[in-house]
């Protein structure tokens, strides 16, 4: 605990909660204990990050509409934003995991470094308030956060098409590498991008990144969750009439 703790430049004064954050519920399905897992200070730490981050939109920009604010913010919530913050702080080490789920790469999993990066937020603000969550936030990561903010939005595919889905339903979008292909040095892989039961888009690159991103700019391209818009707004139709 120590470790974590001088990492994120934050004491707990009730370590309990540190522990709970930590915890994936793989944990406690395994050893059928009851046992507090992080799922609770998840969805309050990503209340608190909100919070916090449209406070410092809100100051920072004073002249932007709230169009242009929501997009700003869109950028440092990604999951991909989330999982590139808790890399800096290699929080998948520090996680305690079921068996099943360690075996099967569940340090490294984005949707377990997100999550678990929300609830370390979370319970931040629980023990210390508003003022240590802010602290915590861009004590650490206040020069990454601009280096997001500063991108080209030509250059974030990813986080446009979050942004899309997520102004139709609040699910993110998921990707995946479906396939590999050339020796070590040489490799090419394939992503997908799916959401909602619907594969949006696939892309290939030299990197699993790469392929993400193509992922993302087809996604965009055919914007195929109109289909489920249009379908939806039949049925609503259908039911009016």
């Amino acid at each position: 605990m120590d470790s974590i703790e001088a990492k994120i430049g934050y004491r707990f004064a009730n370590l309990a909660l540190l522990s709970e954050a930590l915890t994936h519920p793989s944990l406690s399905c395994e050893t059928k204990r009851t046992q507090p897992d992080n799922q609770r200070l998840e969805y309050l730490g990503d209340a608190v990050i909100q919070l916090v981050l449209t406070e410092e939109l809100f100051r920072r920009y004073p002249g932007e509409s709230e169009g242009r604010l929501t997009k700003l913010r869109s950028r440092l919530v990604s999951r991909e934003a989330l999982c590139l913050f808790a890399n800096r702080l290699e929080l998948g080490s520090h996680l305690f995991l079921g068996k099943g789920e360690l075996a099967s790469g569940g340090r490294n999993r984005p949707s377990n470094l997100a999550d678990a990066f929300e609830a370390l937020a979370g319970a931040v603000y629980i023990d210390g308030g508003l003022e240590a969550a802010r602290g915590f936030l861009f004590g650490n990561f206040g020069v990454l956060m601009d280096e997001i903010l500063s991108q080209s939005e030509e250059m974030n595919p990813k986080g446009e098409l979050q942004e899309c889905l997520q102004a139709i339903a609040p699910a993110s979008p998921t990707y995946r590498i479906v396939g590999q292909e050339g020796p070590d040095h040489l490799k090419s892989f394939v992503a997908e991008v799916r959401w909602e039961g619907m594969t949006l888009g696939k892309g290939s690159g030299n990197s699993k990144k790469e392929a993400e991103i193509n992922a993302a700019t087809e996604a965009l391209r055919e914007r195929r969750w109109k289909e489920k818009q249009d379908r939806e707004e039949a049925v609503k139709n259908s039911e009016e009439l």
